[in-house]
């Protein structure tokens, strides 16, 4: 049974009309028309607006169509099981970075431990020429530096280069202002 084919079938246990289901589930009329003729496929965002209004069906059958539709259809033992699963996935929090900070023992324990890692952030970093406080107007040309290789590259071109960027296969680059 296709996803599309599944909603259908939800809808039809809802005893709304597809109107009505749309109303219900908070989307759009049209989506709803779309998704069960086949011609559009539900987002993930459907399928979880669906499953918050029916929380009595089963994930595993919305999602991939195995298994039983409700909860109610499943032996007693299977339903212990996934409740005790939605339980352990609300109560297990997550650690953030304003918690790990807190036990400062422990904090970048990790980092300080071998060798330090060098990270790089995808540009290199070139200094700027520091000739005091010269302000720059955009229509200001820039100072030809003499160099002989940008010379015999451009002829007597009036342009003058601003900027040479290099872009390296690993995304990396490297820009260099004459």
């Amino acid at each position: 049974m296709s996803l599309n084919e599944r909603i259908s079938k939800i809808i039809e246990y809802s005893r709304l009309t597809p109107s009505e289901f749309a109303d219900e589930i908070d989307v759009q009329r049209s989506s709803i028309s779309h998704i069960t003729s086949g011609r559009n496929k539900p987002s993930l965002e459907f399928i979880i607006k669906i499953k918050s209004r029916f929380p009595e069906l089963l994930w595993d059958w919305l999602v991939t169509g195995e298994g039983e539709m409700l909860k109610s259809q499943l032996p007693e033992s299977e339903i212990n099981e996934v409740h005790t699963e939605e339980e352990q996935i609300k109560t297990t929090p997550l650690p953030d970075l304003f918690t790990m900070m807190n036990d400062e023992d422990e904090f970048g324990s990790d980092e300080t431990e071998g060798e330090p890692s060098i990270s790089s952030s995808g540009e290199s970093f070139i200094p700027a020429h520091d000739k005091g406080p010269e302000k720059i107007s955009d229509s200001q040309r820039l100072e030809n530096s003499g160099d002989p290789i940008l010379g015999q590259l451009f002829g007597n071109q009036q342009s003058k280069i601003k900027r040479i960027v290099l872009f390296y296969e690993n995304g990396k680059f490297e820009s260099f202002e004459p």
